[in-house]
């Protein structure tokens, strides 16, 4: 018997059948894709963390970065308020999902790097900018206060404005300064023009929210890794920013 391709039933039954055989199809190339989605959002997170320790990421690919990943950052250790290693995966740690806990159940990584026969302490960050989430890490000198490097990041920030935290012209910015005063945990500053001092960076024109965040990013998760720099130090710091 024929079947009528006229009727208003074999159009609805025609339309549903091809909306289910495009999202079985859909579906699997977003289950098959998955690994190597995940694999170039780890790759890329290995990049950041090294660029803070002088690998251009312009020269040093994401492939490249996974490479020599194990060969610079040689710990990778969690820690949680107090400043005392806890068990877990460091680089796996999720800090979206982190920084929703209470302080006090919170768990961060910090990875420790060797180049050239320097030390440094690359700190994770995360907050909040204009229209979204921003983030990245910094890299202190085995001072504990000097900022070698700095790399940060965003997905919904204003092009030309808020946007350009990820340039090297703002980022560069940072490098050489420091986050205590006399023993005085005080971060880094990011002022509207006319930043001077070693205490202070020049915030982006027209980018107030999104450089306010990154200020309020600094003295948030630098100030989570205190206890620990303390003890390393042992016991001379002020942290006045976890009273």
């Amino acid at each position: 018997m024929a079947v009528d391709v006229n009727k208003n039933s074999y159009t609805f039954i025609f339309a549903t059948a091809m909306v289910v055989v495009v999202g079985v199809i859909l579906s699997a190339a977003a289950i098959s894709l998955k690994p190597m989605q995940d694999k170039n959002i780890e790759n890329e997170k290995k990049q950041d963390i090294l660029s803070t320790i002088g690998f251009d990421k312009g020269e040093t690919s994401r492939e490249k970065a996974a490479e020599i990943f194990p060969e610079f950052v040689k710990r990778q250790i969690v820690l949680n308020v107090s400043g005392e290693e806890v068990e877990g995966e460091a680089f796996k740690i999720n800090l979206a999902k982190q920084v929703k806990l209470p302080r006090e159940e919170q768990t961060w990584p910090l990875y420790i790097a060797e180049k050239d026969g320097k030390t440094f302490y690359v700190v994770p960050l995360r907050g909040k900018g204009l229209w979204g989430p921003i983030w990245g890490y910094i890299s202190l000198e085995d001072d504990l206060n000097t900022i070698y490097g700095a790399s940060f990041d965003h997905k919904t920030e204003t092009p030309g404005l808020g946007a350009e935290i990820n340039k090297g012209f703002f980022q560069d910015q940072f490098v050489g300064k420091k986050i205590f005063d006399n023993g005085e945990f005080v971060s880094v500053a990011v002022v509207k023009g006319g930043a001077s001092g070693q205490y202070e960076v020049d915030g982006i024109s027209g980018g107030t929210i999104t450089s306010n965040g990154v200020d309020n990013m600094l003295e948030d998760c630098i100030s989570f890794y205190l206890p620990y720099f303390d003890k390393i130090e042992g016991g001379q710091m002020t942290m006045n920013a976890q009273e």
